[in-house]
């Protein structure tokens, strides 16, 4: 059955620039760069550089309104082209001061693993369709070094996509060419197979011989530290397994994670948002800007439009056009620097609460000292919503006297301890990794264990808690953490 209903609804949504300038908010630094060099290849209005002070000299007609009455077409010209009111700075944006130094992260030139293999082949002399058996091999390689497909479905692809029939024994000698290449253990089809292909590159005696032993024959137990079953059935002691085992510590599981760049491996820079100090026993706070340009309106631009209010009496459709092209670049560049100086204010005013909030923590450093924080705690003291914080929280790092961090982790939920206290799960967190690296490694704590002993220390946590948090840290089980 139809009905029809009279209802009244209040709905609020946001504009496309409210939209953007919560994308904004939520980059990073780096992200940041990336999204003002695509705005300035695509503004013509926005301008990257700094603005130079210059005395206003351009002298509006007074008839304005008058003017603007002939054309419907050009209302508002007057608010893009009288100065007075707005001046240049309001219109620019300084991501960094004077005083800053400049910093760019350095670009590195790096070889990954099939580049390195494509150049060992590159050195072989080999008949031109082994030589193309192995090129396939390489690019079929996983990142990690391994080749996990079965040759037989290789030799299948082979068939349908290139139309080359071979056989097995043909691809397997070529997959044997790529396994005579550094890093040893490359295109192994596990782990297992990857260390012994290791070990057999090492002398064949000492505890490299018990090793390739241990490896071939007892992975199993190993990966499970059975260490007694292990020692029973080589008829080894406990220093030679354990001189062994250290060997095997030393081999590396994957062997196509490396990239070579003047003999050392690359690393990624973390970039930080912000930087905490501690000046004259106060914290201090800055943004970090240094990469960001300057950015403001164009000046040319501005005079473009100039040129049209003098015109716009004769002006006809091709000077109307261009009109509205310039008025809607112009609109936004301005929208974009005072997105860039909102993204800013917001930014610093988030952080700023979450400095005061943790003080106890940027002065020590002890993770122990973080107060329980939620992101409603902040957006409430910044009157913000609580999807604005997490934005600002997301993927942004800052620089403190004891490293850098990521600000996500500054959040934690509480618990109350025995003395009715609420205390922050990282420092619960905290003491169960300082807990676990002074055990005995020769006697890991189980979870039961580990949770009576946060009890003893006047937190009453289930041992299923303890599990997560265990996790949480990446922290094996005890049967894993067992050494020799």
């Amino acid at each position: 059955m139809l009905k029809q209903s009279l209802g009244l609804r209040l709905q609020q949504k946001l504009s496309p620039q409210q939209i953007q300038l919560m994308k904004l908010i939520q980059l990073s630094s780096q992200a940041l760069e990336d999204r003002i060099e695509e705005e300035l290849e695509e503004n013509p209005a926005l301008e990257d550089g700094t603005l130079e002070q210059k005395e206003e000299t351009d002298d509006w007609d007074d008839s304005a309104q008058e003017e603007e009455a002939a054309s419907d077409d050009f209302d508002g010209l007057e608010d893009y082209l009288t100065d007075d009111d707005t001046p240049d700075y309001e219109r620019s944006i300084s991501n960094y001061s004077a005083d800053d130094e400049l910093y760019e992260a350095p670009i590195v030139q790096t070889k990954d693993m099939r580049d390195i293999l494509h150049d060992q082949l590159a050195m072989r002399s080999l008949a031109p369709q082994k030589e193309a058996l192995c090129k396939y091999l390489i690019g079929t390689l996983e990142d990690d070094g391994y080749l996990r497909r079965a040759l037989v479905d290789i030799v299948d692809d082979l068939a349908f996509s290139m139309g080359l029939m071979i056989e097995v024994d043909e691809l397997q000698s070529a997959l044997e060419v790529i396994q005579s290449m550094e890093p040893a253990g490359i295109a192994a089809n596990d782990v297992q197979s990857c260390l012994a292909a290791q070990i057999q590159r090492k002398p064949k005696e000492g505890h490299w011989a018990l090793a390739l032993k241990v490896v071939t024959k007892h992975f199993a137990s190993l990966s499970k530290r059975h260490y007694s079953k292990i020692m029973e059935s080589l008829h080894v002691n406990e220093d030679e397994l354990k001189a062994a085992i250290e060997a095997i510590g030393r081999l590396n599981p994957k062997p196509g994670a490396v990239a070579v760049s003047g003999g050392s491996l690359s690393a990624h820079a973390i970039i930080p948002d912000f930087t905490i100090e501690v000046v004259d026993s106060q914290l201090e706070l800055r943004l970090n800007g240094r990469n960001a340009p300057e950015l403001n309106v164009s000046r040319s631009y501005k005079d473009m439009l100039s040129h049209y209010k003098d015109v716009k009496q004769q002006g006809g459709k091709a000077d109307k056009e261009a009109f509205h092209f310039i008025k809607s670049k112009i609109d936004a560049a301005k929208w974009f620097v005072e997105a860039i100086k909102q993204r800013q204010h917001t930014l610093l005013i988030t952080m700023s609460a979450i400095m005061n909030y943790q003080k106890a923590y940027f002065f020590s450093g002890d993770d122990r000292k973080l107060r329980p924080m939620i992101l409603k705690d902040i957006a409430d003291e910044i009157d913000m919503d609580i999807s604005t914080v997490s934005r600002v929280a997301s993927q942004k790092y800052v620089q403190t006297p004891f490293g850098t961090k990521l600000i996500k982790t500054f959040f934690s939920e509480s618990m109350t301890n025995a003395e009715g206290d609420e205390v922050s799960t990282r420092e619960i967190k905290k003491i169960l990794e300082d807990a676990v690296s002074e055990e005995d490694s020769r006697q890991p704590m189980a979870d039961d264990a580990l949770a009576k002993l946060l009890k003893d220390k006047g937190y009453p946590i289930a041992r299923r808690t303890i599990a997560k948090y265990r996790e949480q840290l990446n922290i094996p089980v005890a049967r894993l953490r067992k050494t020799l």
